[in-house]
């Protein structure tokens, strides 16, 4: 160093002693995106940082950790997942001692009052709104992972939490890169004061595109050595054309002489998973990740390799990972460990080969994460949970496909969830490069791909809504007019407000360009004529299609009617499509519900049903056939019989028919709209057709701009309108009083459930319909509030007996808070699902899990051991609620607490820390 560059170093250290101490302990030099995140957090500020997945974020956030632990002061570290926070606790324990650092997610508690404690974000948006003890001298917050407040179904906590921590407390902001950074960290200055916003776009680890076609790699983008905006890789291009060719429908040459054909084009194999891995080992490319959006093809994938005999571990790696498994296992009952398939799992994990979904055992994914971050597993087949914040970077991402089922459809990967899957490529600090790879199939065009691997624009949008037990906690602690200006300051409202600006532009210059049109018209007298002459057109053209309906009404009306009065042996004429011509009634298909649907049989020996929308009108029947009592008309010698027999009677279809029709030009108020037009001023104007399109186009925009209008009126002050009418819905309910300006008994019950269905666990609590239950019953029935199926399941779910009254009564209330719901325009509350009452019914009454895991199904599925322990830990998360609030004097809240124990067992209790 020069001496000049000793001297700034040194006044570095001098202004910043606490980021020189801590950059001390590390074995790495930092970034300056991290050294700007910790210089603003060491001068005072909140900091946000924006950086791509594997950059370091988390380094600014220890430095908030570093920060509290020299003041003195206490510091938060949140999460939006429990693994997430399992392995922050890890980390930080590593560094300060078991002591200073504590943990607390829905199922676990340990050292809650420690220095340094970390959590999901849930149960900081909890202590926030009961006022703990344990927020004195917090002076750090960390929220990692912040941009999950654009999550559909949990955002709103994040903001929750912004708004609610006390002034003097600074936040740490970690987010994946997003596209409006800057929107968002103006928010932060809004509600929290001076925040500091640090964005890096740069990945440490650069990172390369790839198609695999067949079993080779190709780069997605040929570097050209100008630095250009990269184009796509000819060779990839030339060769996904030619395969492509090969595997589509077509016409195929026949040989000299022969007629060219036509033939079905040979089956695409996609490579297939084992050789991929041989491909990505010979190239240096494990450990990988290959990402398959389906628990059951990740599992698949496990077996596909197991029975390949593939082996990726060494025997030295193969005996360490058995060690940590064991270990890891050691809180597993050992007469459990052949219904969770753990022998199986214990192999494919010593081969190096691994799964990883929510579908997994806690215990075996927090295995399978550890075991990856040490070397001991070479590749690992997930679904696109895994990309969601844990520290499992690989040298190598494999994408086996673009498209996903996000729980109703299946719909293309999007930009940011193909850079969110792919960040995971390249190890800071021990990989060079990272690699990305998109398997190729038929129809994927690499434009695809590069369009994808090329967009930088991922905006950060907020999904913040009042819920039920928001209100009546803002309202307890702030009062509702506070409450309204606090809801006022969300970034759910930042952001609409910012969109009414740029609607209010777009109306003024609509406004611009209909006075334009009206002076086009004709003058102030002219453009009002022209209007009502306009108005006498859309009535007449109304009116004539009513009319019109009404025709096809009738006719409809008379072709049900004749239908029903066929009988067995009728002939009749289909009078146009496929089947015209002649046909004879096998069966008249009578339906006391919906509109007959004659079986027939017709001339050209086709059979099956014809409705009423193969008719033009009214059927009448031409003549009669004989028939035997019973047709078999799926024999082709009886439809061939038949068919001769028809044809023999010589009966020929006529050439039509009269029908019952409105006669539009005899309806008066036809007629009258008619002549009102001939004699209004506008109808003689020569230049009249030219001035009415001017007319028509400031119509046009006319309904335009008024739709802009009412999303103007619906965008200003919505979330404060929504917190209003659920304001009015508890205050009918009795939740609160004085026009939703005071919080009642009930609502004060009610601010501390927390759920997605906070209001019904509140409903069923204050009527009764829950009480005189056991453990096991109330287990079961509160389950369906929690519980929701996969949207691909099917079938009928099974719920015990005894629980069936208060099932059926959790229903009926369900059904009028629904009703009210929708009275009051507000989002309903998910149905309950009693899809895993009887599974967790029989693991409260104390059976074994072989008993319990045999006989258990969701909805027709299988039910899988990670689904069975998290849906458990979710139903005793609400029942210990029920217990805190109630109190152990209550009998349900006794039942409660009962039934919770009851569930704590076993695999469910097994740690997971």
């Amino acid at each position: 160093m020069t001496p000049a560059e000793r001297y700034r170093a040194a006044k570095e250290r001098a202004r910043y002693p606490q980021l020189t101490a801590f950059a001390a302990d590390m074995a790495f030099e930092f970034d300056e995106f991290q050294l700007q995140g910790c210089r603003a957090l060491e001068d005072g500020h909140g900091v946000l940082v924006c950086a791509p997945t594997g950059a370091g974020k988390t380094v600014v956030g220890e430095f908030a950790v570093h920060m509290a632990m020299a003041e003195g002061r206490k510091c938060f570290y949140t999460t939006p997942i429990k693994a997430l926070s399992n392995q922050k606790y890890t980390d930080l324990v590593k560094r300060y001692g078991p002591e200073a650092v504590g943990l607390l997610t829905g199922d676990t508690a340990i050292n809650g009052n420690a220095q340094v404690v970390v959590m999901t974000t849930e149960v900081l948006r909890n202590m926030l709104y009961a006022g703990s003890s344990t927020l004195q001298d917090l002076g750090y917050v960390v929220l990692d992972e912040i941009h999950y407040l654009a999550d559909r179904f949990r955002g709103a906590v994040w903001e929750e939490v912004i708004l609610h921590l006390p002034e003097h407390v600074r936040i740490v902001g970690l987010s994946a890169t997003v596209s409006n950074a800057e929107e968002f960290g103006e928010w932060l200055v809004t509600v929290r004061g001076d925040t500091a916003v640090v964005v890096d776009e740069n990945r440490p680890v650069p990172l390369w595109q790839h198609m695999m076609v067949g079993g080779k790699l190709y780069d997605l983008f040929a570097d050209d050595g100008r630095g250009e905006r990269p184009r796509i890789n000819p060779s990839l291009l030339r060769r996904t054309d030619e395969v492509g060719r090969q595997y589509a429908a077509g016409h195929f040459r026949a040989p000299r002489g022969r007629k060219r054909s036509y033939r079905r084009p040979p089956r695409f194999r996609p490579p297939s998973r084992v050789e991929v891995l041989e491909r990505l080992d010979r190239a240096g490319l494990l450990p990988a990740i290959v990402f398959i959006f389906s628990r059951a093809g990740c599992d698949e994938a496990v077996q596909q390799c197991v029975r390949a005999g593939v082996r990726l571990n060494t025997d030295d790696e193969r005996m360490e990972a058995r060690q940590i498994i064991d270990r890891r296992a050691a809180d597993l009952p050992e007469s459990d460990l052949h219904v969770l398939g753990f022998w199986e799992w214990r192999e494919a994990l010593e081969r190096g080969v691994a799964a990883h979904h929510a579908g997994l055992l806690p215990a075996f994914k927090e295995t399978v994460e550890d075991l990856f971050v040490r070397g001991l597993i070479k590749v690992v087949f997930a679904t696109e949970t895994l990309a969601l914040g844990i520290n499992m970077p690989a040298r190598t991402v494999v994408l086996e496909r673009l498209v996903k089922f996000n729980g109703e459809a299946h719909v293309d990967l999007t930009p940011g969830e193909y850079t969110q899957l792919t960040g995971r490529a390249g190890r800071r600090g021990i990989d060079v490069e990272g690699h990305g790879v998109v398997v190729w199939q038929p129809g994927l065009d690499p434009k695809q791909v590069a369009g994808l691997a090329s967009t930088r624009t991922y905006p950060l949008k907020s999904s913040f809504r009042p819920g039920y037990n928001m209100a009546v906690n803002l309202v307890d602690h702030l009062g509702a007019k506070q409450a309204r200006e606090l809801l006022e300051q969300s970034f759910a409202q930042f952001q609409a407000d910012r969109s009414v600006v740029g609607l209010a532009r777009t109306i003024e210059r609509n406004n611009e360009a209909l006075r334009g049109y009206a002076e086009a018209a004709g003058d102030k007298d002219d453009f009002e004529q022209l209007v009502g002459y306009a108005e006498l057109r859309r009535k007449i053209s109304a009116r004539e299609k009513e009319l019109a309906r009404q025709n096809s009404a009738a006719r409809r009306q008379d072709t049900v009617a004749s239908l029903a009065k066929l009988r067995k042996g009728d002939v009749i004429a289909v009078p146009t499509g496929r089947r015209a011509g002649l046909a004879v009634v096998i069966d008249p298909g009578l339906d006391p519900v919906r509109d007959p649907r004659p079986l027939v049989v017709t001339e050209d020996r086709w059979a099956g049903t014809l409705a009423v929308t193969d008719f033009a009108g009214p059927v009448e029947p031409l003549g009669k056939l004989r028939l035997p009592k019973h047709v078999a008309v799926r024999s082709p010698k009886v439809r061939r019989d038949i068919a001769s027999a028809l044809r023999e009677t010589g009966i020929t279809p006529p050439g039509g028919r009269k029908r019952r029709k409105v006669d539009v030009n005899s309806d008066p108020e036809l007629a009258g709209l008619r002549r009102a037009l001939r004699a209004h001023p506008v109808h003689g104007l020569a230049d009249r057709e030219q001035r009415l399109r001017w007319v028509e186009r400031y119509e046009r925009l006319a309904a335009e701009n008024e739709k802009l209008r009412q999303r103007v009126a619906a965008t200003t002050h919505s979330l404060a309108r929504a917190f209003d009418r659920i304001r009015r819905l508890l205050t009918e309910r009795g939740y609160l009083t004085d026009e939703g300006e005071r919080v009642t008994e009930h609502g004060r019950r009610l601010a501390r459930i927390y759920g997605e269905s906070d209001l019904l666990v509140a409903e069923c609590l204050r009527h009764g319909v829950w009480a005189d239950l056991g453990p096991p019953e109330l287990a079961a029935v509160a389950s369906s509030v929690v519980f929701e199926s996969r949207r691909d399941s099917a079938g009928e779910p099974r719920i015990p007996a005894v629980v069936v009254p208060a099932w059926r009564e959790t229903l009926r209330v369900w059904t009028e808070l629904v009703d009210d719901e929708r009275r009051h325009k507000l989002e309903r509350t998910r149905e309950p699902d009693p899809g895993f009452a009887w599974p967790v019914y029989r693991w409260a009454r104390g059976e074994s899990l072989e008993s319990v895991m045999s006989a258990a199904e969701i909805n027709g599925q299988e039910l899988s051991a990670g689904d069975f322990v998290r849906w458990c830990r979710q139903v005793i998360d609400l029942l210990e609620q029920l217990r805190d609030v109630l109190g152990g004097e209550h009998p349900v809240g006794r039942t409660a607490a009962e039934a919770a124990r009851s569930l704590r067992r076993g695999v469910v209790a097994a740690g997971s820390v």
